[in-house]
């Protein structure tokens, strides 16, 4: 016999069997108990929540010969195993998805004529009803509302929004509940065992979160996870290695890069996990359940059921819930979130993650008020670690200045008054400190201007050269040449010379050394002014 499928092999046959459904299981019990059965019911919610399940199992009780006190259907007469093993003239089931048609559903409609071959009823169940045509609904309106005495519909949707409110009015409504994380993993550890299946509870704790609040996803992740580690104990990594997920310590990696704007490590981070074979829809969807938790721990919540999460990771969480503020991890999880919905429809899945953590990193690419808190959490931060200095005196007005007065200065807001242009010691002396020119910068700035070298040109601009074969250099070159960064390395240059620079970023795609492509204009520029210029390779 073929292999059957987790979710079709323990399909639950009774109310009893369905797990995390109890307020519709109960209503409808007590109206087979009671005798009070409606002629259509709607069941909406997401896949995997047991609408199908609970229609099959009502046709079941509604027919069934041997009815249990509890409203359970016997599942032992004749018309309960016809119905089980789907060869049941009585119950119909039609997929809309691919039936959406007036004349399939006018075929019903025509069957209606004739009474049950075997059972009390004639159960009609339809599938993602919301897939009919306007003209199938039409034909479906007149035999909802007064069906035969014998009849029964119901209704199973996913997007109850699609259904016109004339079909809805006709219709008991029934919403099915997302399934909890906890009654997902007990049934996962109860079919486990009768499989013969040894696994972790935090891989099962795993597994039924990432299935979303539908058990039929967390089954057949299951499924794929037993196929793969065939024989063998079903550990947290075997688990992650088969979803394509990462653990929680590189999104603790990650967020710590993003909270102190270290794009580029922030984007290592991306790269690693790429180079380890993870899937960056998954990627996105668990780091967005980071941060939400990182938000409910920032406003209090503790518990690590509710968290879901060990006693390490929930230690660093709080550390990290600390150092930031709500309404910036509200516009990270808005930002994730946007990137998890476009990563599921686009071919160009790196870079698109690449450009949202580029963002994350730098809040000034928006203007919104989750940016602009997380914008100034950033100067607060470099003003108390000392890396920001706000003073309102330049440092003297001769030369660039590199005194700790003049590098105290460098963030400061620059001043409205036109500033001289700068002269060629200027330069010089800007160039011999270029490396204490770089400690003034904010820690994105500095790691971009690590992979540069600065030099010359001819009429006095200063170039600041990245290697066009170095990826690192190459990604630093274009983000400062964003117009903000631009605006910032320029006011930064004016404020610790109190010199007007004139200065250009340059990409060197000849394969030579930075220093070597520009000594000609080194040498004239130093024979026309008289200065001596050494230039360092950083």
């Amino acid at each position: 016999m073929a292999y059957l499928a987790l979710y079709r092999k323990f399909r639950p046959q009774t109310f009893s069997d369905v797990k995390g459904q109890d307020h519709i299981v109960r209503t409808l019990e007590n109206q087979i108990k009671t005798d009070r059965i409606g002629h259509a019911y709607l069941f909406t919610g997401t896949r995997g929540t047991g609408k199908t399940t609970i229609a099959k199992i009502f046709a079941k009780a509604v027919n069934c010969k041997h009815i249990q006190e509890d409203g359970d259907p016997c599942n032992e007469c004749d018309s309960c195993r016809a119905i089980t093993e789907g060869r049941s003239m009585d119950v119909l089931e039609l997929d809309a998805a691919s039936n959406n048609s007036v004349e399939n559903i006018r075929d019903i409609i025509d069957s209606m004529a004739y009474p049950p071959s075997d059972g009390r009823y004639k159960v009609y169940i339809i599938d993602e009803v919301h897939m009919l045509s306007n003209n199938a609904f039409n034909a479906l309106l007149k035999s909802l509302e007064e069906p035969p005495e014998y009849v029964i519909f119901i209704l199973a949707t996913t997007e109850v929004n699609k259904i016109p409110q004339t079909i809805l009015s006709r219709c008991q409504r029934y919403e099915f509940h997302r399934i909890s994380i906890e009654t997902i993993s007990a049934r996962i550890k109860e079919l486990c065992a009768k499989e013969n299946v040894e696994i972790d509870d935090k891989a099962v704790h795993y597994v039924a979160k990432a299935a979303d609040g539908s058990m039929r996803d967390a089954l057949s992740l299951l499924d794929e996870c037993i196929a793969f580690y065939s024989g063998q104990t079903l550990t947290y990594d075997n688990v992650l290695s088969v979803l394509g997920a990462v653990d929680t310590a590189i999104f603790s990696r990650l967020l710590r890069d993003v909270m102190h704007g270290n794009t580029l490590d922030a984007l290592k981070v991306v790269d690693d996990v790429l180079i380890e074979g993870r899937e960056l829809t998954q990627f996105a969807n668990d780091f967005d359940w980071y941060l939400r938790n990182l938000l409910l721990v920032k406003n209090g919540e503790t518990d690590e059921e509710v968290l879901g999460m060990s006693s390490d990771n929930m230690k660093a969480l709080m550390e990290e819930a600390e150092e930031i503020d709500s309404e910036v991890i509200i516009r990270y999880i808005r930002i994730v979130s946007n990137l998890a919905d476009s990563l599921k429809y686009s071919g160009q899945k790196r870079v698109l993650t690449e450009i949202a953590v580029i963002k994350l990193c730098n809040p000034a690419m928006e203007s919104d008020t989750g940016s602009l808190a997380d914008r100034i959490g950033k100067i607060e931060n470099a003003i108390s670690s000392g890396e920001l200095q706000m003073v309102s005196g330049a440092a003297g007005s001769g030369g660039a200045g590199f005194s700790p007065s003049a590098q105290a200065q460098s963030s400061a807001i620059p001043s409205k008054k036109k500033l001289p242009a700068a002269l060629p010691e200027d330069i010089e002396e800007l160039m011999n400190n270029w490396d204490k020119f770089k400690s003034t910068m904010p820690t994105a700035f500095k790691g971009y201007l690590g992979h540069s070298t600065v030099t010359l040109d001819d009429d006095g601009t200063l170039l600041i050269v990245f290697d066009a074969k170095d990826d690192k250099a190459d990604m630093a070159y274009n983000m400062l040449n964003q117009n903000d960064n631009r605006e910032r390395l320029q006011n930064q240059l004016n404020a610790v010379t109190n010199k007007n620079i004139k200065f250009s970023l340059e990409l060197n795609e000849t394969g030579l050394k930075n220093t070597d492509i520009h000594e000609d204009l080194l040498a004239k520029f130093s024979a026309e002014h008289g200065v001596k210029i050494s230039v360092e390779d950083f």
